[in-house]
C-alpha cells in the first residue's frame, strides 16, 4: 500500500482529472473574454542564427500505408551510429509542430496537430549530436518560417542529457532529443484554470505524431516522462514560471529487424517472472 503522502498525492492528481468546469457555481471571465492582449502564437527569434528547413519531403523513403505505420509503431530505445539526414528532422518537426495557415488576424495557427481552442501551447527545443550538416548543440525551432536556430553548445553532451533525463543513458545517444516546452499562458488566456488538463491532452497529440511520423520514415522514438524537469530548463536557460518542459522524445537512426538488444531493456521482467 502506498503511504499516507504519496496516497494524498494520487487522490489529488485524481481529482485534477475528474474536475468538472461546471461544477462551479461561479466562473470568473477569461482573458480572452476580457479583451485583453492575447499571447504571441510562437516566441521570436532567440539567437542570430537562424538554418532554413526542407520543406519538400518528396526525397523521403516515405511508408504511406497507415495501417501498417500504426500497427508497426513502437518505442525504441537502441540507436545505431548513422546521421539523420537534414531533411529527416525537418520532417519531424513540420509533422509535429508545422504550421498550415494563420486564423484572422494572427488569432490562431491550424498546425499539423490538434490543440484546445488552437492554441499551441508549446516549443520545440532540440538537443542535437548527429543531423548532417549541423553542429552538435541546442537548438530552437521556429515554425512559422520553418527554421531552426542555434542557442548554444552543450560542453560534456551527454552526461548533461543523461542527468537532465533521470540518468536514462540510452537516450543521449539519439541522433537528437526533442525537448517541449509549455507555454501555460497561451491556453489560459482563454480556459483559465481548465487550461491544464486541455495542455496535457495537446502534448500527447504531438508525441504521437512524432511516433506515427518516425515510423513513416524508418526512424525510432521513445517518449519519456521521467526527467529532471529543473535541469532540462536549465540546459535551455528558461524562465521556469512562464515556460518549463514537459515531455522529451530521443529519435535515432535504428535497425528495424534488430530486436534483441532492444528486448535486452525488458530482461528484469523475465526474471521477475
Amino acid at each position: 500500500m502506498p503511504s499516507e503522502k504519496t496516497q494524498a498525492l494520487i487522490e489529488k492528481g485524481r481529482e485534477f482529472i475528474r474536475y468538472d468546469a461546471v461544477d462551479d457555481d461561479e466562473f470568473e471571465l477569461t482573458d480572452q473574454q476580457k479583451k485583453l492582449p492575447q499571447p504571441p502564437l510562437t516566441k521570436e527569434k532567440m539567437s542570430q542564427r537562424q538554418i532554413k528547413l526542407p520543406i519538400d519531403f518528396q526525397g523521403l523513403n516515405l511508408k504511406n500505408d497507415i495501417i501498417s505505420i500504426i500497427r508497426d509503431r513502437e518505442s525504441h530505445r537502441v540507436y545505431t551510429d548513422n546521421e539523420m539526414t537534414l531533411t529527416q528532422l525537418a520532417y519531424l518537426l513540420w509533422a509535429t509542430q508545422g504550421i498550415k495557415s494563420i486564423r484572422g488576424n494572427n488569432y490562431a495557427t491550424l498546425r499539423t496537430v490538434p490543440s484546445g481552442g488552437a492554441r499551441h501551447e508549446f516549443e520545440t527545443y532540440l538537443v542535437i549530436r548527429n543531423v548532417e550538416g549541423l553542429s552538435p548543440g541546442m537548438y530552437h525551432y521556429l515554425p512559422l518560417t520553418h527554421q531552426i536556430e542555434f542557442l548554444s553548445k552543450l560542453e560534456n553532451m551527454e552526461d548533461q542529457l543523461t542527468e537532465a533525463l533521470s540518468e536514462q543513458r540510452w537516450a543521449a545517444k539519439a541522433n537528437v532529443v526533442f525537448i517541449w516546452t509549455v507555454i501555460p499562458y497561451r491556453s489560459e488566456w482563454r480556459y483559465t484554470h481548465f487550461a491544464h488538463r486541455i495542455i496535457l491532452v495537446d502534448i500527447g497529440y504531438v508525441s504521437q505524431n512524432l511516433y506515427i511520423a518516425c515510423e513513416s520514415i524508418g526512424l525510432g522514438t521513445c517518449a519519456i516522462g521521467a526527467f529532471d524537469r529543473k535541469k532540462c530548463d536549465s540546459l535551455i536557460g528558461l524562465n521556469t514560471e512562464d515556460e518549463f518542459t514537459i515531455l522529451a522524445s530521443p529519435v535515432g537512426t535504428v535497425i528495424q529487424s534488430n530486436k534483441d538488444k532492444e528486448q535486452d531493456f525488458y530482461a528484469f521482467l523475465k526474471q521477475e517472472e
